[in-house]
């Protein structure tokens, strides 16, 4: 097992770093849009790139890339991260501000 192999793997970590740092994008671009819809919207956009990032990772493993124990904490990260979005998302939904656009 060698991340060495991943790094040759010039399409699956394309993939893993797109889907990765979409998580983080659409976090940052809804709420820059000012609105509470629209930043819904981008969290849902985010906790998909966490299910994308999360069915790269199992390509990774299997293709013994990362040992058991890497895949291990860095899939429980992930889905830590989308469990943390969809409390964000719930949090959003029941609140009556409507985002600074509508001030």
């Amino acid at each position: 097992m060698t991340e060495t192999g991943l790094s040759k793997d010039y399409a699956l970590k394309d993939q893993l770093n797109g889907s990765s740092g979409s998580i983080m994008d659409n976090i940052a671009e809804g709420f820059e849009r000012g609105g509470k819809k629209e930043f819904i919207q981008f969290l849902y956009i985010s906790k998909a790139s966490a299910g994308e990032a999360r069915s790269q990772l199992y390509r990774v493993h299997d293709r013994k890339y990362i040992t058991d124990e890497k895949f291990n904490c860095l899939f429980n990260s992930i889905l830590e991260i989308s469990k943390q979005i969809s409390k964000f998302i719930d949090y959003l939904k029941k609140s009556e501000y409507k985002g600074d656009k509508f001030r």
